[in-house]
């Protein structure tokens, strides 16, 4: 602030001495006048320069600005200030100069005139821009009660339309963040719908499985096998259930601890169609992938990114039909690592696309435990990549296939 009132009374000392030069050389311009005039004409110059620098800058430091009712009055009562000192310093210079009376009474009513004629033309331009102003504080009271869609109109170049273009810029800012909040409302409001028929499923499941051996109702080793396998099936979908919100956690505090080192791309994905595999000749689908040699070593967290292919493959097995094919492929771009998981299944939703990767976001099909799970595949991958420095996209067509494209550095 002190720097900012030394640059003002430095460029208004600047501006004096501008004007006093500008004027002193028009008069020895246009008049000619011998060199004791011109030292006596800057003499009354400077005198009344001088005088009225000291009223401006004692209105100035006396804080008058602050004591307006309106930004109305302070502009006019500028022009006022500069009107009078104009009067002043014109009367004073032609009594100095001893100019008639006729002539200096004729100088006082053109001054009056003229005093006035600025008065009511700043009264006019201040009243305008007072308005300008008034429309962004009008603007900003509603944006402050909760009326998001707020705009101003952006006339002209100057700082007030600069102003109500950042207002705009802020509101609609506001407006997005507003409306991302809500939804991520929603989609929480809906995770917890999820997630409680996620565990009550298996949950009840356990419950009846040991109700029902604790009472000795099941004797038959096979049967008592058959509903152990089932009660060991339901604690893994348990346990992934709770390991993909513990993610989530993780990613969303930014506290996802990553073990880079250099690994064996190639290897990660070959375990990784190997673990499917049987899955895939279950569902007669064909399982394939392909690595370029240059690809390896990658430096990457290998229990992290194999979450991710897992998340990948997985979700293409899904929703592929018997017949249909899933490949894995990487190749080296440049700096950068791409592998492509594609498959041959019924694609995605075009209205679904922009929210695959969005926390607890399932589409309509996939809202069954059998299907779905708790929504959180996707965002866990793109977190997973992006603290690794990487970056994830899809593409899909209805009926073509989808492409899950993601690279490394």
């Amino acid at each position: 602030m002190k720097n900012f009132q030394l640059s003002l009374a430095l460029r208004y000392a600047l501006g004096v001495m501008l004007v006093l030069a500008v004027s002193l050389g028009a008069f020895y311009l246009l008049m000619a006048p011998p060199m004791a005039e011109l030292g006596l004409m800057t003499q009354f110059l400077l005198i009344t320069a001088s005088v009225s620098s000291l009223a401006g800058f004692l209105a100035y430091r006396l804080g008058w600005m602050n004591y307006s009712p309106t930004l109305r009055w302070n502009l006019l009562a500028g022009y006022a200030i500069a009107s009078i000192l104009t009067f002043f310093n014109v009367w004073l210079t032609a009594r100095l100069m001893f100019a008639s009376q006729h002539d200096l009474l004729l100088a006082v009513v053109l001054l009056v005139f003229a005093a006035g004629m600025a008065m009511v033309l700043g009264y006019f331009y201040s009243s305008a821009l007072a308005e300008r102003i008034s429309k962004v504080e009008s603007a900003a009271r509603r944006l402050a009660s909760g009326d998001l869609s707020t705009r101003l109109p952006v006339l002209g170049t100057d700082e007030v339309a600069s102003l109500a273009a950042t207002f705009n810029q802020m509101a609609g800012q506001l407006q997005a963040a507003a409306e991302k909040q809500k939804e991520v409302e929603r989609l929480r409001s809906d995770l917890i719908a999820w997630v409680g028929h996620d565990l009550q499923t298996p949950l009840a499941s356990m419950r009846a499985i040991l109700e029902a051996l604790a009472d000795g109702m099941v004797d038959d080793p096979e049967a008592v096998q058959r509903y152990l396998k089932t009660a060991q099936r339901d604690i893994r979908s348990l346990s992934l259930l709770i390991d993909d919100l513990f993610q989530m956690a993780q990613i969303d505090a930014g506290g996802l601890q990553l073990d880079l080192a250099p690994n064996s791309l190639s290897d990660l994905i070959s375990d990784t169609l190997e673990s499917f595999s049987e899955l895939a000749a279950r569902q007669g689908i064909r399982l394939e992938g392909a690595v370029e040699p240059e690809v390896d070593p990658v430096c990457m967290d290998a229990a992290r990114i194999g979450r991710v292919l897992n998340n990948l493959v997985g979700n293409a097995l899904r929703h592929t039909n018997a017949q249909g094919r899933v490949n894995v492929t990487a190749r080296r771009a440049g700096q950068r690592v791409e592998v492509v998981v594609s498959d041959s299944g019924e694609g995605i939703q075009p209205q679904d696309l922009p929210h695959l990767f969005e926390q607890f976001y399932r589409g309509e099909k996939s809202r069954s435990r059998a299907t779905g799970g708790a929504g959180l595949g996707l965002a866990i991958s793109r977190g997973i990549l992006q603290a690794h420095g990487g970056e994830i996209r899809v593409e899909s067509e209805l009926g073509e296939g989808t492409r899950f494209i993601f690279s490394l550095p």
